[in-house]
């Protein structure tokens, strides 16, 4: 017994101290950080704000993600706009961002990997991730989203370490462009177009996402 309480005190010591409470304030679609980047970060004024959602992902980083969407009458989710704060905690200092796309963009002076795909509606989300947060987060809201999206992912690494990152995902429904996922998907009928499709993806993402 006493061996059992000295090991629930020694977690309790070594735990992080972690907030539920998103650090990031949001006002007329601008995210005000303060730290890690100290930035603003603004997406157009037409679209919705779902809200925020803080926690420690898989156990190695305090996560916190904004949600933004434009969608049309229905709640059909047209467009998202994801931005999300990680860092990895201090009882996990062998971990370290891998990031190595050799595609890169620039947005309000900071340089961002870049990386897109093409994601299905009914692909199973793993538990716990940043995706099944923020697909929450829409379902919350009372929005659905469409058979499938095309994304871009923007990665700013902030420290020497690679410890910490800003994130940016920027989505579009592919609906109008005539496609379905699979076609686009490696080995799809119509590959050879997204490289063209990621590309406009990429130079919309930075029109409508502002840092400053």
């Amino acid at each position: 017994m006493v061996n059992r309480i000295l090991a629930i005190l020694l977690f309790c010591i070594c735990a992080p101290a972690q907030s539920t409470r998103p650090a990031r304030i949001v006002a007329q679609n601008v995210i005000t950080s303060t730290y890690d980047p100290a930035a603003r970060m603004g997406v157009p004024g037409k679209a919705h704000y779902l809200g925020a959602d803080r926690w420690v992902l898989y156990g190695m980083a305090d996560c916190e993600l904004h949600a933004f969407v434009d969608a049309n009458p229905e709640k059909l989710v047209q467009r998202l706009y994801w931005v999300q704060f990680e860092s990895y905690i201090p009882t996990r200092p062998e971990l370290h961002h891998t990031y190595d796309s050799p595609k890169h963009a620039t947005l309000g002076g900071m340089d961002f990997y870049v990386d897109s795909w093409v994601r299905r509606k009914n692909e199973e989300n793993r538990a716990g991730s940043d995706v099944e947060h923020i697909m929450g987060l829409i379902a919350k809201n009372g929005y659905h989203m469409p058979e499938a999206m095309m994304y871009v992912r923007l990665v700013h690494l902030l420290d020497d370490q690679k410890r910490k990152e800003l994130m940016i995902i920027y989505g579009e429904d592919i609906a109008p462009y005539g496609f379905a996922a699979a076609a686009l998907q490696p080995g799809g009928k119509a590959h050879d177009r997204w490289p063209a499709m990621a590309d406009g993806l990429l130079q919309r993402a930075k029109q409508n996402v502002n840092i400053e």
